[in-house]
């Protein structure tokens, strides 16, 4: 049997500098847009600089808990969960032969408003939706660029950078 469960929000966070090489983009967010990214950048600013975009998706549970309680879920233990997400095909140049790391967010969140994945001019203005320092519009991360569980993670290996994800998080 498959069931099929969708994220009920999803946003893009980062810590890129701006075109400026000097402002990061710590403030905005992407929650709006159709497209998640995740990407590094090391030495565009400087020869040790590093620049990140993380995704960060939430699936509702409680829809999962009461589709195991009416018998449509197997127990726990004889289930095998994926996440499947697919590559958006674009013009842009992309990494090869990289891993992609995947873990749990062990913090809530908001999911905002931004649209902006260029120049990162959407900022959350700490009202609404979560950004690189923020989880909420007042509240921050305990660590900047999200709150994470340690384990397990989960990792997909892309060769070309055009795959599509299809891995196994159960």
């Amino acid at each position: 049997m498959i069931r099929r469960y969708y994220a009920t929000k999803d946003n893009s966070i980062t810590n890129a500098y701006e075109e400026n090489l000097t402002t990061r983009g710590t403030g905005s967010n992407m929650g709006a847009s159709d497209v998640l990214e995740v990407f590094s950048i090391y030495g565009q600013e400087s020869s040790t600089s590093s620049e990140l975009m993380r995704t960060i998706i939430q699936f509702d549970t409680a829809e999962l808990i009461a589709d195991r309680a009416a018998g449509k879920v197997p127990a726990s233990g004889s289930v095998s969960w994926y996440l499947k997400m697919f590559n958006a095909p674009h013009s842009q140049t992309v990494p090869s032969d990289f891993n992609l790391i995947v873990s749990a967010v062990s913090s809530s969140w908001e999911e905002g408003y931004g649209l902006d994945m260029d120049y990162y001019e959407d900022l959350t203005k700490d009202v609404i939706g979560s950004n690189w320092i923020r989880r909420t519009g007042s509240t921050s991360w305990t660590s900047a660029g999200g709150d994470y569980h340690a384990s397990p993670t989960f990792t997909q290996t892309f060769s070309t950078g055009l795959e599509d994800m299809e891995l196994d998080v159960s």
